[in-house]
């Protein structure tokens, strides 16, 4: 990537950190700064819109954090993550092997990230954004809310809320309260990140909040189905089964 060709996105909920970023980037040559977001919801629609090479992005903010926006990106983007806590998720900073930048920073060291980036985007050695989010993961414990994507538009889906999860292809469809979402996630990968003490995956295709269900009806040798409070019949494998017993 030649030093002309780098367009890049500020994302952060306080108005002068903003400011101070888009001075210090404006000193930088070959740098273009083509949208500025004050919340994780903006920047989500911004990357569609403007399809930057380059994100500046804030790890605190309200309603959706860092980790949120990137999983809801679905697109791999390199980032420069911005934090004002030194301990804040320091795994997921290595892993992606970009770079931090922790506040305050002067503008030699956003000059330096920038360097590294452009180094690190040039190589291709950038990981997916889900080995990101997964080594912030322990720092974040189990999933309380949900975040799906429909198009400019984001959900949020609180896991208390779901009735149970279903595998369809690459995607899953969360049900919950009587509305069906369908989410860009492998079942396996979602279920890594639930509260094992209320979802058990009864089966390879279904996971079930037990909060949910009513009954375990037996409709065949060894087959047996979850009957939940909303009617919703669901398959139990044998192996699923035993893990349902185990927790009830």
């Amino acid at each position: 990537m030649s030093d002309q060709e780098l367009q890049v996105m500020i994302v952060d909920d306080e108005a002068p950190a903003r400011n101070l970023l888009r001075e210090y980037l404006e000193e930088v040559p070959g740098v273009t700064v083509v949208a500025e977001c004050a919340n994780g919801f903006e920047a989500v629609k911004a990357v569609t819109e403007h399809e930057p090479d380059l994100m500046l992005l804030d790890i605190q903010m309200p309603k959706l954090d860092g980790f949120e926006v990137l999983e809801l990106l679905e697109r791999d983007l390199p980032v420069i993550f911005v934090t004002a806590h030194d301990e804040h998720a320091l795994r997921a900073f290595e892993v992606h092997a970009v770079d931090y930048l922790l506040k305050p920073f002067n503008a030699e060291r956003l000059a330096e990230a920038l360097s590294r980036a452009r180094e690190r985007m040039a190589r291709g050695v950038l990981p997916p954004v889900e080995e990101v989010i997964a080594s912030a993961r322990p720092e974040r414990g189990c999933l309380e809310r949900i975040l799906v994507r429909d198009g400019t538009e984001v959900h949020v889906v609180l896991t208390s809320e779901v009735d149970y999860i279903e595998a369809r292809d690459d995607a899953v469809a969360i049900h919950a309260g009587g509305r069906s979402h369908l989410k860009a996630q492998r079942l396996a990968s979602l279920a890594e990140n639930l509260d094992p003490d209320r979802f058990v995956r009864v089966h390879r295709s279904f996971i079930i909040n037990v909060e949910s269900l009513s009954r375990i009806e037996l409709y065949a040798k060894d087959s047996r189905l979850a009957i939940l409070k909303d009617g919703t019949k669901v398959p139990i494998s044998r192996s699923g089964y035993v893990r349902l017993r185990e927790l009830l």
